[in-house]
């Protein structure tokens, strides 16, 4: 394997089982298999920012959860280092989680209302670590001042923090470990706009500094332009399109792709030059658990044609060198 790669996954994917109620012509239930995750191949280079983004139900949430083993994959394979985790337990899983940290989409309900901020921070060390006491403090404190926070604030509880101060101190919750690869669920998306870009400058100040691996995951490909070296577009539980950003923003390859860029807010008519035109999509994301035996974006894609139809679901293909997409036109 690529040594410079941190985490790969191989055809990973995530089905949730359910039950639809009895019907006139069975007695039984109906076992539903919703398919949120299916068949993702991707692989996060050390020191890059990674990106994975789509609509809501598109999977990618799930996708980072599976990748940080929060849950547990339904198939595929992936890899950390080399070394295959995808089945770890007990002390070799808790090793690989201090690695591997997610920082969620809302910084309020993953705080405890109930707890200090010092409370907070040091219960990762006592689990992690032998560090107690004063140790526990003075590591506290440095991590505040690296995520821009005072010290004094340990004392404090979640409620009396703003959006802003609470992500801050999701951040530092997670780097108290020196972990290697960041994954982020969204983590501005809660925040108002002039936070927003204060905690993306952050990032980026806190990768530079301490040789971070960042996976980001979001809707918002506005926010991956300046952020990420490389897109993956999901769509439906499958990724229709991987490239590096200038790729993806400056020839983006499939028609889903170029209705999220078109979908992208701007102020003046020079930047509105440097996006597709508008594309307007129409009807709903189908359901993960009836997804269509052909192209699963066929029924919202304006540029189908009928050979889109008749084929089963396109596999996904280089097009030109670190440029893949998964349609047959």
């Amino acid at each position: 394997m690529d040594n410079s790669i941190l985490l790969r996954t191989d055809e990973l994917s995530k089905f949730f089982f359910a039950k639809r109620g009895k019907s006139i012509l069975s007695l039984h239930p109906e076992r539903i298999v919703i398919k949120a995750v299916n068949g993702i191949s991707i692989d996060v280079k050390t020191g890059e920012n990674y990106a994975v983004v789509g609509e809501s139900g598109s999977g990618k949430t799930t996708l980072g959860y599976v990748m940080a083993r929060v849950l547990e994959p339904t198939s595929g394979k992936i890899w950390f280092f080399g070394k295959d985790i995808t089945h770890l337990n007990g002390g070799e899983l808790k090793a690989f989680r201090s690695n591997v940290q997610m920082v969620f989409q809302d910084p309020g309900s993953s705080l405890n209302p109930r707890h200090t901020i010092e409370s907070i921070l040091s219960l990762p060390l006592k689990i992690h670590t032998s560090l107690a006491g004063k140790e526990i403090k003075k590591r506290i404190a440095e991590l505040l001042e690296s995520v821009h926070l005072p010290a004094d604030l340990m004392q404090w509880h979640p409620g009396t923090l703003s959006g802003g101060q609470k992500q801050r101190v999701n951040l530092a919750r997670v780097l108290i470990l020196n972990p290697k690869l960041l994954i982020l669920d969204e983590p501005t998306s809660a925040l108002d706009v002039s936070v927003q870009a204060k905690i993306l400058s952050l990032l980026l100040e806190l990768k530079e500094r301490l040789k971070l691996t960042y996976l980001l995951i979001t809707h918002d490909l506005s926010v991956v332009k300046n952020l990420a070296d490389r897109i993956a577009v999901m769509y439906l539980g499958r990724v229709v399109e991987l490239a590096p950003t200038s790729s993806i923003f400056g020839r983006p390859r499939h028609p889903y792709t170029r209705a999220l860029l078109s979908a992208i807010p701007v102020v003046t008519e020079e930047e509105r030059k440097m996006l597709p035109e508008e594309v307007i999509l129409e009807g709903e994301i189908p359901s993960p658990a009836n997804i269509p035996q052909n192209c699963p974006f066929f029924s919202r894609c304006q540029e189908k044609q009928d050979i889109c139809q008749d084929l089963t679901c396109p596999d996904l293909k280089e097009v030109e060198e670190g440029h893949f997409v998964r349609c047959v036109l």
